[in-house]
């Protein structure tokens, strides 16, 4: 990937979008179709009959659910406005009797190889599928080198090897920021839009279905830890946009009926039809019922 200097080039997308509640104000209006595609949750399930000395369960197996499995087992209703805050608790996921524990969803990405896979679609949609631009959030902690990670102690025999390994990966967290990517976060040039600033980025389809992209970006991707992904791409023919909002849960598509149509019944992604101007903040679900002890409200 190359930083884009030129950031006119996203000029075209200011003038469709607004607000950042509605559908249309973060990927853009008037495109044929839109398709939301629901984040999956990390999950594990421990082994609730054993515990160490600070009360933790040993982890038997891990994976990733779609939403569809967590609202099946607590009898709540999947539909193309849900939101996770409904499904479960925003700080402490949802803890299952069987031992499995459901975390949090990815807010504001679509994970690398779901990102990937979509490139099978995006690329029959556009004249341009290797002239791509992607937007990346410029206040991301990982640009900026702001990120703070704590060490714990207790994995660790003494804390001044806790320490040791600590000042290692932050400065590979520094080093893993292309120079060029870290000036334009601090100094420009970024595209401006409603709410927003991205860094941007020129990639193409090929790229974009490498899952181990991010790590030779030069966007914070470090041996330990993942960094930011993109907020937005698209084509230089403006045939689509892909946007994942920082402050949402799932990923829009939007763009001609056949694009949305190969998302929808494509069986890797959880995805739903949604309309321009559909709303999709935390109280944009309107059927099931808000969990106790939460309100979005003042």
């Amino acid at each position: 990937m190359e930083l884009i200097t030129e950031v006119s080039c996203g000029d075209w997308l200011r003038e469709r979008i607004g607000g950042w509640d509605r559908v249309g104000g973060t990927a853009g209006a008037g495109f044929e179709a839109y398709a939301r595609i629901l984040h999956p949750v990390p999950v594990h399930r421990e082994d609730l009959t054993v515990a160490d000395r600070w009360g933790m369960h040993p982890v038997l197996e891990e994976g990733r659910w779609p939403w569809s499995r967590v609202a099946a087992r607590q009898g709540l209703t999947m539909h193309p406005l849900v939101q996770w805050n409904r499904l479960a608790d925003l700080h402490q996921g949802v803890d299952f009797a069987d031992g499995w524990r459901v975390g949090q969803s990815r807010d504001g990405s679509l994970d690398v190889d779901l990102l990937a896979g979509l490139t099978r679609h995006l690329r029959e949609a556009t004249r341009s599928p290797e002239q791509l631009v992607v937007g990346i959030w410029a206040g991301w902690g990982e640009l900026s080198g702001t990120t703070v990670v704590h060490a714990r102690a207790e994995d660790c025999d003494a804390q001044t090897e806790a320490d040791a390994r600590m000042r290692l990966h932050l400065e590979e967290q520094r080093t893993s920021v292309a120079p060029d990517v870290a000036a334009a976060v601090r100094r420009g040039p970024l595209v401006e839009l409603p709410g927003r600033e991205y860094v941007l980025l020129a990639t193409g389809c090929d790229e974009l279905a490498d899952e181990t992209w991010p790590r030779r970006a030069g966007i914070g991707w470090t041996s330990v830890f993942d960094g930011p992904l993109p907020q937005l791409v698209w084509p230089a023919d403006h045939a689509w946009v892909v946007a994942s909002e920082i402050d949402w849960d799932s990923t829009i598509v939007a763009g001609s009926r056949a694009l949305v149509d190969a998302v929808l019944t494509d069986d890797r992604y959880e995805a739903f039809e949604v309309e321009e101007g559909s709303d999709l903040t935390w109280e944009g679900d309107l059927v099931n019922p808000p969990r106790a002890g939460w309100s979005a409200g003042p």
